[in-house]
């Protein structure tokens, strides 16, 4: 109710400047205790306890500022980033885009961020041992110059050295259109030898290794992709970031340039993942993210073969509590279905 009072004053404001001012209000809201489990809801995804599946998608906090203060909105866990090795500026501005009449958001930040360094001195601070505390996923990056010249692949093994010490997971972004070079990453060769460095990177003991794929496959790149995951042993799938396609849209920014997110992105990001379950089975956990926005939504993503879901674009419409109320709604919908627990439903709609 509070939240649907303050939106239209929300709106006024830039989008970027609007994303700014919540972060900065987050960073005054007290730590939460620790997240308990949820008996109907925690799940096991690459060794790592969920206390419910519902997580926040890397875009939002940049930057690793507010992160593990996410649980105390409901998230079982946050994921930070996208980090790259040296800080940089993005696209210029404006680069955020509201899409109300279509409860979406188009965005062309281009991996802004501050850098790894300062990134993981702040994280430090406040990070607990693992297994204690808010589960911290890392998403990285490579430069934009670097990608540029076909140094990716060193930049990406220069996040995982860097982060792993501080990241329950690392997720390796190869999936923003607003890198140019970057989606190539994706093809097979480029692919293998991405996964080859990243994992030749990873520390005896570290965090397991996610990727992240765009929802603009061929059945092709959907084949290739999987294939490469399992040969290369990558701890889960997240499909997926945002989409460079344009459906139908109503707002006056739908011919903005960048990765359009929200209501518009569901059917695509479902069908896909959809795609990945069907050819890979059980052989790899996926994380289905893309236009989810209510208990509805998530549970038909989990039924279609994800083990835990994310979300953002959503948060713009629905406000800060959107985790929790999705939670609720999950388990009101396996109670209604007599399901016990989320691993029940992974999949047995796929």
């Amino acid at each position: 109710m509070s939240y649907r009072l303050i939106r239209p004053l929300l709106f006024t404001l830039d989008a970027e400047r609007a994303h700014n001012l919540s972060i900065a209000a987050l960073r005054m809201m007290p730590t939460a205790k620790p997240l308990a489990a949820d008996p109907m809801l925690a799940t096991t995804v690459a060794g790592i306890r969920f206390p419910n599946p519902v997580g926040l998608a890397a875009g939002y906090d940049k930057d690793g500022r507010v992160a593990h203060k996410m649980h105390g909105l409901g998230f079982g866990f946050a994921e930070l980033g996208t980090l790259t090795p040296l800080a940089q500026p993005g696209n210029p501005q404006p680069r955020l885009f509201r899409l109300a009449e279509d409860r979406a958001v188009i965005n062309r930040f281009g991996f802004n961020n501050g850098g790894q360094g300062a990134a993981a001195d702040r994280i430090a601070r406040y990070r607990r041992p693992h297994g204690q505390g808010a589960i911290i996923g890392i998403n990285i990056g490579a430069n934009k110059e670097a990608t540029a010249a076909g140094r990716a692949n060193a930049d990406y093994a220069t996040g995982v050295t860097c982060m792993a010490p501080l990241a329950d997971y690392l997720t390796v972004n190869i999936s923003s259109p607003n890198t140019p070079g970057l989606r190539a990453l994706q093809g097979r060769a480029a692919l293998d030898d991405l996964l080859s460095a990243v994992m030749a990177a990873r520390p005896q003991g570290g965090p397991p290794i996610f990727l992240k794929v765009a929802p603009d496959l061929e059945p092709a790149d959907v084949e290739d992709i999987a294939a490469a995951c399992i040969d290369h042993r990558v701890d889960a799938l997240i499909v997926s970031n945002t989409t460079i396609t344009r459906p139908t849209l109503r707002s006056a920014h739908a011919g903005e340039t960048g990765g359009l997110s929200g209501a518009p992105l569901t059917d695509l990001s479902q069908a896909r993942l959809l795609d990945f379950r069907r050819l890979l089975g059980h052989r790899l956990p996926l994380i289905g993210v893309g236009g989810i926005a209510n208990a509805d939504h998530a549970y038909a993503r989990i039924r279609a073969g994800a083990s835990l879901v994310q979300l953002y674009s959503a948060l713009v419409y629905e406000g800060p509590y959107l985790a929790r109320r999705i939670n609720a709604g999950l388990k009101a919908l396996m109670a209604r279905d007599g399901v016990k627990t989320v691993a029940e439903i992974v999949g047995v709609d796929a």
